[in-house]
């Protein structure tokens, strides 16, 4: 079963959204046309939110994604 879970491209995209956003905060803007995707197969942006690996919050007037501890988690297991 765990061989099915890491040959799922979903979580692997969403390993690779969550290290991207852990290394810098991000803006919103930025993360949403880095990371949207028209395919209904791949909907890793929605995952990471659903799961609660992103949050926004608004710092000096704008708007930034960062990792929360269950994204932390998530990195964390898989290294």
């Amino acid at each position: 079963m765990a061989q099915a879970a890491a040959a799922d491209p979903v979580e692997a995209l969403l390993g690779d959204l969550l290290t991207w956003l852990d290394a810098k905060p991000r803006r919103y803007g930025d993360a949403i046309e880095a990371w949207r995707t028209s395919c209904p197969r791949l909907p890793v942006w929605e995952e990471a939110h659903d799961r609660g690996y992103v949050v926004h919050a608004r710092e000096e007037g704008e708007v930034f994604v960062r990792v929360t501890r269950q994204g932390q988690a998530f990195l964390a297991a898989r290294r």
